[in-house]
């Protein structure tokens, strides 16, 4: 089964546009289609993105459903440290780099991002980095 980390703006994503690609991704991992790999520092960056007054006012987000997220992901997802070195590798937005460090230390097979900062890798350390549809796609073709 495939191992993979999901960039923090498909969660985000997926619990703003419940029919979206993001939220499908998510419906699959629900389906125990593939791994979830999740590090605290990416938990702590969902939390912290869907605690903006902003997100929360427009989309009506609450307490309770942020609460409920970071509970799915913490005891569904496989949680790793997320600590290896990845300094240096995306200069112009170094905290993406967590991302990185997830999908290395979980021993990812694919990172599924939204995120140009992550997508113009194309890969790192020999993973895949590729968006919701390519990986959407993949997941139709098992």
């Amino acid at each position: 089964m495939w191992r993979v980390v999901l960039d923090t703006n498909l969660f985000v994503s997926s619990v703003l546009v419940k029919r979206g690609l993001p939220a499908q991704a998510m419906q699959a991992w629900r389906e125990r289609k593939f791994v979830l790999l999740v590090s605290p520092a990416i938990v702590a960056e969902i939390r912290h993105t869907l605690n903006y007054d902003r997100i929360r006012r427009k989309y009506r987000i609450t307490d309770e459903d942020i609460a409920d997220l970071i509970l799915l992901l913490q005891k569904n997802g496989l949680l790793v440290d997320g600590l290896a070195d990845t300094s240096g590798v995306i200069l112009d937005d170094p905290d993406d780099e967590r991302i990185l460090a997830c999908a290395i230390d979980g021993r990812a097979d694919f990172i599924v991002s939204g995120d140009r900062h992550l997508l113009d890798l194309e890969s790192y350390a020999d993973i895949p980095i590729i968006t919701v549809r390519d990986f959407l796609a993949r997941l139709e073709e098992l």
